[in-house]
């Protein structure tokens, strides 16, 4: 039973998080906005769909069960969630999926952002470990943490590229790191 209320969760939230992307991309591209590093972007889609069948599948058909460790996890995945809509929140109608850039506008240096370059793809590489581990879900959590990695090798230069180009990004993100806030 936890698995479906899980796994509906998270179905909403990504379908969610579809029409809020959709929606800042014709906000954005009505002020001007262009579409960048299009080629990767149906990978990454199918990252995400194959993980959640992956995910599914190895927990129901298999009959995982909630991990032991339920309570140490559990409370890392709602960190992690809200981390996400702080992300989500703070870029505001500039937050999407897809790397879609305003030339000439600054770069938001807000929430999240204020310590971390990525802090949504962090939440993602943190999700795909963390949910399948909820239930034991080992095959699922590995795979995918590799073929994220894998896309992310790809998308992270190639968004950071674009921001180089087009704002300030550069000078404001100069020291910040990727994904693990620095000590100061």
């Amino acid at each position: 039973m936890m698995m479906y209320v899980v796994f509906a969760f998270l179905l909403a939230q990504r379908v969610s998080e579809l029409f809020i992307a959709n929606r800042n991309e014709k906000w954005m591209k009505a002020q001007g906005a262009r579409e960048y590093a299009k080629e990767h972007y149906p990978f990454i889609v199918g990252l995400h769909v194959l993980f959640l069948l992956s995910f599914f599948i190895e927990v129901t058909v298999f009959h995982k069960t909630l991990s032991p460790l339920w309570f140490l996890l559990l409370p890392l995945i709602i960190f992690t969630q809200l981390i996400r809509y702080w992300a989500i929140y703070s870029l505001g109608p500039y937050w999407n999926t897809k790397i879609i850039v305003m030339p000439g506008t600054n770069v938001i240096l807000k929430g999240p952002y204020k310590f971390l370059k990525h802090p949504n793809y962090t939440v993602v590489a943190l999700e795909i470990i963390l949910f399948p581990l909820l239930f034991n879900a080992y095959l699922t959590a590995v795979m995918f943490t590799v073929l994220n990695v894998i896309l992310m090798k790809i998308r992270i230069p190639a968004e950071e590229k674009v921001l180089e180009t087009v704002t300030d990004y550069r000078s404001i993100f100069a020291t910040k790191s990727r994904f693990i806030p620095k000590r100061k």
